[in-house]
């Protein structure tokens, strides 16, 4: 079978971790998920990639109750502030959607799951995070 990152800044790494890449601006060192022409904080124009931490901190959240069709719910959404840099938005897993189990700055570790499989048996590997035990 044949995995696949459902966002390009996903890397799965052949021994079944990953982790996610962000582009980092050379003048000031800022990150983007994105990608850019020119750095929204110093206008620099050269990037390269870093490899950010998998493990960070809960700097806010939300349990949605209503969504789309088809999508279900409810489901966690999260702001995560990775140890060493980068802010990333995904959804919080394993916590049974209860806020009573939740708080700020908890810390927390990425995780991959499988968001589908086509045809053609090309899995689509997505990633959420979940709390780490104290």
């Amino acid at each position: 079978m044949t995995t696949v990152p459902v966002v390009d800044y996903l890397v799965l790494d052949g021994d079944g971790a990953a982790h996610l890449q962000a582009r980092a601006c050379t003048s000031c060192g800022a990150l983007y998920f994105d990608r850019r022409n020119a750095c929204a904080n110093c206008g620099g124009r050269e990037f390269g990639t870093r490899r950010l931490a998998n493990t960070g901190h809960l700097t806010a959240f939300t349990i949605i109750y209503r969504g789309a069709p088809g999508v279900p719910t409810p489901y966690t959404s999260a702001v995560v502030t990775l140890d060493g840099g980068g802010v990333v938005k995904a959804n919080l897993l394993g916590a049974d959607n209860d806020p009573a189990r939740i708080s700020l700055n908890q810390r927390v570790r990425l995780t991959t799951f499988s968001a589908g499989t086509d045809d053609e048996a090309t899995e689509a590997v997505a990633f959420g995070y979940e709390l780490q035990e104290a």
